[in-house]
């Protein structure tokens, strides 16, 4: 009988030392492992990739030994690229494939010009991977482009340096944003346009699809009598806005109605993304969010 009870006693122990053990690691916290993913709405014009790639080389300099992934938010834009045989992933799927894969803290950039309806689903739809069961222990969502004054005037200033070197002070540059009808963050667009112009009073900003709109601008360039107006994209590539509704030769393009007008146009097909002045600003972002880690 005693021999009996030594041996329950003794199992009884072994049993809570393992289950101990086993509960100890599963309520255990993982190494810290870290990854950037970089969020762009996407393009499916090849030129205008390459100024996504300036950015993964720029990053990659930043944060060396950091596992960086990317994603594009526009779902248009990767079902179009899954059929020419690209799979893109969205970021969702890049979220859970890095949770999968044992990642505890990641930083999300988004190369979004504006804190508009895209970066807020963007910022809630990330962070449903922190609060999940299993999730990440920390995750952050750095700013867009455009999320202080300084950023408008340090993009500004990069913008200026970029401005074809033969264009005169006479001549008039217009850059095209993309804007939103939809969000109150398309002031956004204006205030830009209220930096720019202190900078240069023959520098305006558009939209194609928020406020203001070449057709706003058009009196200010006849009150100014100007002549001759360089256009450039204010997005973060040259993608199919850039290539079509600005400098394309359909009867709406910007290009097509300032020629209507009388003046004559000169095009720039880079966008921000292709100048390391204006990465800079979205890396500076990233790496305050980075530096909470």
């Amino acid at each position: 009988m005693k021999k009996r009870s030594l041996f329950e006693l003794v199992w009884l122990v072994c049993i809570f030392l393992v289950s101990t053990n086993c509960f100890a690691g599963h309520g255990g916290k993982p190494p810290m492992k870290k990854a950037i993913l970089l969020a762009a709405f996407g393009t499916t014009v090849p030129e205008a990739e390459k100024a996504l790639d300036n950015i993964d080389v720029m990053a990659r300099q930043e944060f060396p030994e950091v596992e960086i992934r990317w994603a594009y938010t526009s779902k248009i834009i990767r079902t179009k690229m899954a059929k020419q045989g690209r799979v893109l992933d969205s970021p969702e799927t890049a979220l859970a494939k890095l949770m999968d894969e044992g990642y505890t803290h990641v930083a999300v950039l988004p190369l979004h010009t504006i804190p508009g309806e895209e970066f807020h689903e963007l910022y809630q739809n990330a962070h449903l991977y922190e609060q999940m069961t299993g999730g990440f222990q920390q995750l952050l969502v750095a700013l867009p482009l455009l999320s202080s004054h300084q950023d408008m005037v340090s993009v500004a200033k990069a913008m200026m340096k970029h401005v074809p070197a033969d264009r005169k002070a006479d001549e008039a540059v217009l850059l095209m944003g993309h804007g939103t009808a939809h969000h109150p963050s398309d002031a956004i667009y204006l205030a830009m346009n209220q930096v720019f112009q202190e900078a240069d009073s023959n520098v305006f900003v558009g939209t194609v699809e928020g406020y203001p709109t070449v057709d706003d601008i058009l009196p200010k360039l006849r009150a100014k009598k100007i002549k001759q107006v360089y256009l450039m994209p204010f997005m973060a590539v040259a993608g199919d806005h850039a290539r079509n509704d600005m400098a394309g030769e359909e009867p709406d393009s910007w290009k097509s109605i300032l020629e209507k007008n009388g003046y004559t146009c000169q095009t720039v097909l880079k966008g921000t993304a292709d100048y390391p002045e204006v990465v800079k600003v979205w890396l500076d972002h990233l790496r305050s969010a980075y530096s909470h880690f």
